[in-house]
């Protein structure tokens, strides 16, 4: 074998490996949860209590509920990040306006037992639904937790949906992050959004940030566009700036969709 061809089969090799690793650890990438367990919720949300519920797949999770003065509960799904413990600030700007909130988290967050994959997440937030029983629900779903969210309605449908930072699928947002890379070729987790936001059969808001970098803007006006939704900019919010979490025009657009 000569000098050239060895070099030439190294070259050919080391990507394919490389997009090899990427495809096995692929959700390493994608999920980053805060695995921690949370403290109890009287202790961080005044009036909260835990709740625990069991998935269709045997998964026994937890979350926090706290209760509102109206009968409206907004189910929140949080990002692929952290847990809900970082989500308590909305939880308790929500509740100041007396809305109902259960705060869950996913399999593998803040406590929970498994390990997240798509599927998992919708058993989860279906699970949650099911624990509710307030009259009118609005679910809230925070970037990944938007499609999550968006299925949920379509199957099991709310009162109102607020989508925050919305991609139109995680392969568009994954292809912003990493133009290099053939990221559509390679997910496994796909979570639309845009394609099957038109069957959701109540009100949608879609809020999001003009400086917003992981979920570029553009992706979230086209998911405002196919849900034939009201758009609502922060204008300058970065995808993680405090304004995206207890802003006005976040807590703004849950308590007039509630209303």
């Amino acid at each position: 074998m000569t000098t050239l061809t060895r070099t030439a089969l190294v070259v050919v090799a080391v990507p394919l490996l490389l997009l090899a690793l990427l495809w096995l650890f692929q959700r390493q990438l994608i999920y980053l949860p805060d695995r921690e367990p949370v403290p109890p919720a009287g202790q961080v949300i005044p009036g909260a209590r835990d709740v625990t519920f069991t998935t269709r797949d045997g998964l026994r999770l937890t979350a926090w509920y706290v209760p509102g003065d109206h009968d409206v509960t907004v189910l929140v799904t949080g990002g692929n990040a952290g847990n809900r413990l970082h989500r308590a600030p909305l939880a308790r700007a929500l509740a100041a306006h007396g809305l109902g909130v259960l705060l869950m988290d996913y399999r593998g967050y803040g406590g929970n037992p498994g390990s997240p994959t798509e599927e998992g997440l919708f058993l989860d937030a279906e699970a949650a639904r099911a624990t509710i029983h307030s009259s009118k629900v609005v679910y809230f779903g925070e970037s990944l937790g938007a499609a999550v969210a968006t299925r949920l309605a379509i199957e099991h449908p709310p009162d109102g949906l607020v989508l925050r930072s919305p991609f139109t699928d995680l392969a568009a947002a994954g292809q912003a992050n990493y133009p290099f890379l053939p990221v559509r070729a390679l997910l496994r987790d796909r979570f639309p959004v845009a394609t099957g936001i038109a069957a959701v059969r109540a009100p949608v808001v879609v809020v999001y940030g003009t400086g917003d970098t992981i979920v570029p803007p553009s992706l979230s006006r086209a998911v405002a566009t196919a849900a034939r939704a009201k758009a609502v900019e922060v204008a300058g919010a970065g995808h993680n700036d405090l304004a995206m979490l207890t802003g006005p025009e976040v807590i703004g657009a849950v308590v007039d969709l509630a209303r």
